[in-house]
């Protein structure tokens, strides 16, 4: 029996607890090999290096990309592009594999779609056809055009990609392999760790008894000169909520310093008393620390996908998530202090919500490696309407 060789890029945190439950399953399909590419800000330990993470879960690493150039602005993110496309195309031709997986829109994994195209290799696309702001947006479609393969989150989805001019028996609806992880907590949802002395952070000791709030905003890559503003408005009003805060760090994309600075300067200007601040945290922890929050306030999609599937209430701020389908447990807000404020008081308030089904029922990995084994895959695509 033949073996097929899947090569799995992973170029970010998020992007390995959505593609885990796929690898797990993958390494146990017979004729299967799984050959995991850690890349981009995967690797660095400054952005939540992920590699104890995929240790403990038993796979092994074909391959490490250091392709970030530092200075996180649009320029730098172009180069970090450029450098991941020369770098991967090394990897993909020593590597060999018969196809290659790239994971949702995140501005570095155009590189994984370009070297896979150019060495026509079979490209599968996880998450394409949403609509966000920012430069995934771009990003997103372009790589639904690469690839050869579509493993959408929704059946809106699957709609737009079809109306791109892919074939319709090309594109399958699989829900988000990220909600497999909360479905395990939704199992399981006690927070039976302590966060502090597990993932230490900057900041003094909270008492989570009585409640808390999880913050985590990125920049918005076409607003990145705005990014210290947007986060200052938050941290204000998320401090008059009177609950503890646990923080996090931005993701590296362009504009990532300004938010960073806003968090040093409001740390540094003594109001962070009610705030731990973390740089990262396993999949499974920080959904369980979310499952038991009182909301998440920011800009992430794990408040569209995860949170609206264990029913976590979510104050959802600016244009970043823009467009992305949405369940009940998310509010919107500009970056306006007061209606940011009035949000949050609002969601503390609703307490746990029904869960919603919008993005998948928890089992999306194993649809997922069941394609990617089993799809009979080619490079050959024409532009169809």
């Amino acid at each position: 029996m033949s073996i097929r060789k899947v090569c799995v890029v992973v170029t970010a945190r998020p992007s390995y607890s959505r593609i885990r439950s796929a690898l797990l399953t993958l390494k146990e399909i017979p004729g299967t090999e799984v050959q995991l590419v850690l890349a981009g800000s995967s690797v660095l330990d400054m952005y939540g290096n992920i590699l104890d993470y995929v240790k403990q879960d038993g796979l092994d690493i074909s391959a490490k990309v250091f392709n970030v150039v530092d200075g996180l602005s649009n320029l730098t993110s172009a180069k970090t592009t450029g450098l991941g496309l020369i770098e991967l195309a090394t990897v993909f031709d020593n590597l060999n594999p018969d196809v290659v997986v790239t994971i949702a829109d995140r501005f570095e994994t155009m590189a994984t779609a370009v070297a896979a195209a150019y060495l026509h290799i079979p490209l599968v696309h996880i998450q394409g056809g949403e609509v966000t702001g920012s430069i995934d947006e771009k990003v997103r479609h372009s790589i639904t055009k690469l690839a050869d393969l579509h493993l959408v989150s929704t059946n809106l989805s699957r709609d737009r990609v079809i109306r791109m001019g892919e074939l319709p028996d090309k594109v399958h609806v699989t829900g988000c392999p990220s909600l497999d992880i909360a479905k395990d907590v939704i199992a399981q949802p006690e927070l039976d760790f302590n966060v502090f002395e597990k993932y230490g952070g900057v900041g003094d000791t909270l008492k989570l008894e009585n409640g808390y709030l999880v913050l985590m905003q990125h920049p918005v890559t076409n607003e990145s000169l705005d990014g210290r503003e947007q986060m200052m408005v938050t941290l204000n009003a998320v401090k008059d909520s009177s609950l503890p805060v646990l923080c996090f760090w931005p993701n590296i994309d362009a504009g990532s310093d300004q938010v960073s600075k806003a968090i040093r300067f409001f740390r540094e200007r003594g109001e962070a008393e009610n705030f731990h601040f973390f740089k990262n945290m396993q999949g499974h922890d920080f959904l369980k620390l979310l499952a038991n929050s009182k909301a998440l306030i920011g800009n992430s999609s794990v408040g569209i996908r995860e949170c609206s599937f264990m029913g976590v209430p979510v104050v959802n701020i600016g244009s970043r998530q823009g467009g992305r389908e949405y369940a009940s447990n998310v509010v919107h807000s500009t970056h306006n202090l007061s209606e940011i404020k009035k949000s949050v008081s609002t969601q503390i308030h609703r307490g746990r919500i029904e869960s919603s089904d919008l993005y998948g029922d928890g089992n999306a990995g194993q649809k997922i490696a069941e394609l990617i084994a089993n799809t009979e895959l080619s490079t050959v695509k024409k532009l169809s309407y």
